[in-house]
């Protein structure tokens, strides 16, 4: 929550600096970032909701808790940036390009409202990523791995729109000094262009992320394997069969799997090492909230070849 306030309160104080510059100054870069800046408050307060309404408690209506209300309204923001930012900055763009712009004033106050603009978002993406960094060795992962497939979206939302509120302003600054050096006003035209086709990857890269895990993306390979291993170490079980996880929310793993216990088990002892696997994984795998076992045989082919298909190191 800190790193998205952070976030808001640097996004909320750039845009109206750089609406009040590119007001100044008559640059569509400029305009566009501001728009930009915009989009990334919005963004912020669904971040935030997004944060409040997954911690809601579960109910008889959600057995499972409300985990997967931050990748909804974390879908929401993402789509926000494609709507706000990328939108206006496509239309400052292709207008300057069509019509020109008015006559601007000195540009020396868009290029120190870009300096000021781009420290005040370094220290928001120092934030982000000092977060990012906390949340892959959690995951016992590299930043860069965790921020291409986090548990939570929020994280990698502020990381990119960070980034890309850098490299925009790096884009409008040089439309700015290319429309001075040429007097020509398609060079800011071009750069919001730019900055609308940078948001549209953004965005793009972040409804994809948010989708899959709407949809129920499995836990990481890596934990899968381990919950594989720690089941197949119980006395009780002869083999693992299969396991599926599935992500219902940050840091909240959905473990069912299929395992073979041993001939002598009886069907009472089973039922109790059903109930004490769910507390072994839970105390070992912090992100482990929900256990089912199934008992299945494990010379019956058709659920093994069900298993590789998904897993098919399952084989």
């Amino acid at each position: 929550m800190r790193t998205v306030v952070i976030a808001l309160l640097v996004n909320l104080a750039v845009a109206v600096i750089k609406a009040v510059a590119g007001v100044l100054t008559a640059s569509a870069g400029l305009l566009a970032e501001a728009a930009h800046s915009v989009g990334d408050c919005t963004t912020e307060l669904f971040l935030m909701t997004a944060l409040r309404r997954s911690r809601l408690p579960a109910d008889p209506r959600h057995p499972f808790g409300h985990g997967k209300e931050r990748y909804f309204w974390s879908l929401l923001a993402a789509l926000t940036i494609f709507a706000l930012g990328a939108g206006f900055s496509v239309y400052q763009g292709v207008d300057t390009i069509l019509h020109g712009e008015a006559d601007a004033g000195a540009p020396y106050v868009g290029y120190i409202v870009i300096v000021l603009s781009a420290a005040s978002e370094a220290v928001s993406l120092t934030q982000a990523v000092r977060r990012a960094r906390q949340a892959s060795r959690a995951a016992s992962t590299t930043v860069a791995a965790y921020v291409r497939d986090p548990d939570d979206p929020t994280v990698k939302s502020v990381v990119l729109e960070d980034s890309a509120a850098l490299v925009g302003l790096g884009l409008a600054g040089a439309g700015l000094l290319a429309r001075q050096l040429t007097g020509d006003d398609l060079w800011d035209g071009v750069a919001a262009l730019a900055i609308a086709a940078l948001l549209v990857v953004v965005a793009l890269e972040l409804v994809r992320t948010n989708l899959t895990l709407l949809i129920g993306r499995q836990a990481s390979p890596r934990l899968v394997g381990e919950i594989a291993e720690s089941l197949a170490e119980q006395p009780e079980v002869a083999s693992v069969v299969d396991v599926r996880t599935m992500m219902m929310g940050t840091g909240r793993v959905l473990v069912c799997a299929r395992v073979d216990f041993a001939d002598e088990v009886t069907s009472s002892e089973a039922e109790h090492a059903c109930v004490r696997f769910h507390h072994v994984l839970g105390e070992r795998f912090a992100d482990v909230e929900e256990v089912f076992i199934e008992p299945v045989p494990r010379t019956d082919e058709a659920l093994r070849s069900a298993a590789a298909a998904i897993r098919p190191e399952a084989r």
